[in-house]
């Protein structure tokens, strides 16, 4: 995922936390909040101390990066996204595939495509 398609700025990360839509599922709690232009949509990555070391952190974000980046095509564009990995998402990493964080970014998407009222955030039927 390229440095335009992310949230880095602290006040960027409030605006989405304070203005932003949220949907959790077990394993990550999506925020959303639609921005005035129409450009690329920015991911900002949270995850807690709760998740492991510095290091299992930082390999959670690659993780979650990566598998962002691959439904990159699928997200509505002109809006911001903070993804929040919860504890356990740590401790069951170690034991999945990419394919099965695949699926619970897929599974968060597909809640928040219900939220707004659109199942094209996805491209899948919504659940």
């Amino acid at each position: 995922m390229q440095r335009r398609n992310r949230l880095s700025r602290s006040r960027d990360f409030d605006a989405v936390y304070r203005h932003g839509r949220s949907v959790s599922t077990r394993f990550l709690v999506l925020y959303w909040f639609p921005r005035d232009d129409e450009g690329e949509p920015r991911l900002g990555i949270a995850v807690p101390k709760g998740a492991g070391s510095a290091v299992e952190r930082n390999r959670v974000k690659r993780r979650l990066r990566e598998a962002w980046r691959e439904r990159l095509g699928r997200v509505p564009a002109g809006r911001d996204y903070v993804l929040i990995a919860r504890p356990a998402l740590g401790e069951s990493l170690s034991g999945h595939d990419a394919g099965w964080l695949g699926e619970r970014v897929d599974e968060v998407l597909g809640k928040a495509a219900v939220a707004a009222g659109s199942t094209q955030a996805t491209g899948a039927k919504a659940q």
